[in-house]
């Protein structure tokens, strides 16, 4: 089915050379218009995303109006530090305090979030085959809850998306989170872990968990390129209408990580006192 609608969002295209329909009667004209109908399959299977899209940018004007001023780095007060919601080393992929490292810097819920891999010294995410998920190092990796809490939202269904290779991502996919766990920790505190693996979360709607319990695995479901953690902190419940909220890491280890260029070319930065892109991050024992 992935076959069909890749090649339906490519064929629709054809429907341009109908354009001259406009103007002539042509029989011929008219049959390359159709081409457009290979839309409809694309919009069919796109359409759970497309709802999702729709709900973030009316979210940006939610959150503008219910949040004057908007959290961030100077005005932002955390009730809670966080510990990093995996054991061992894992590399900051995505995600920063400013708009030059955000992950994404529009979308409001997502304005602080980070995205995680595991690396190797190479700065290969994988080793063998890039479209096998267990290749991955991340995949399969334990998530643990990044402080005490409340489980508040759930979603264990969703299955792995396909690894399509240059970045990217499966056309039907049904949720962008994929499968994802909400935990409130403090009032107007909430963190959201997303992309885990199916049928892995360990935790239900209402339990209490503590910092650093198990709480699911990592997987590659969801708006996904290939197996990695989102995570981040937001003032609500709603991944759509809440504004993110810089996080504070508790006991974090952090470095440069080593030929993070191979992996990924934009530029990183070793002077920021949040994480930010191209670190190389771990709890501390303690």
């Amino acid at each position: 089915m992935r076959k069909i609608v890749q090649m339906s969002s490519k064929l629709k295209w054809l429907g341009l050379l109908g354009l001259p329909s406009l103007f002539s009667e042509g029989y011929l004209w008219k049959l390359l218009w159709l081409f457009w109908l290979f839309g409809l399959i694309e919009l069919i299977f796109a359409l759970p995303i497309m709802v999702q899209s729709l709900r973030q940018i009316v979210g940006i004007f939610i959150c503008e109006y219910k949040n004057k001023p908007r959290p961030d780095k100077d005005n932002f007060i955390p009730k809670v530090k966080y510990s990093l919601p995996f054991k061992n080393s894992w590399v900051v992929l995505n995600g920063g305090v400013t708009k030059e490292f955000s992950h994404s810097w529009a979308v409001n819920s997502q304005r602080y979030a980070y995205d995680f891999v595991m690396m190797d010294q190479k700065g290969n995410s994988h080793s063998g085959n890039f479209k096998n998920k267990h290749n991955y190092f991340c995949y399969d990796q334990e998530i643990l809850a990044p402080a005490d809490g409340m489980v508040v939202a759930v979603k264990n269904d969703c299955r792995d998306s396909r690894i399509l290779g240059e970045g990217q991502t499966d056309p039907i996919i049904k949720d962008i989170r994929g499968n994802y766990i909400v935990i409130q920790h403090a009032e107007n505190e909430y963190s959201c872990v997303a992309h885990l693996k199916p049928q892995s979360i360990l935790v239900t709607v209402g339990e209490k968990v503590e910092r650093k319990q198990l709480i699911a695995l990592c997987g590659n479901t969801g708006n996904s390129s290939e197996p990695h953690l989102h995570f981040q902190l937001q003032n609500g419940k709603s991944f759509f209408n809440a504004a993110g909220l810089p996080i504070y890491f508790a006991a974090v280890e952090r470095w440069q990580q080593p030929n993070y260029h191979f992996f990924d070319r934009r530029s990183t930065s070793e002077s920021s006192k949040f994480l930010i892109r191209g670190m190389g991050v771990r709890n501390k024992v303690q």
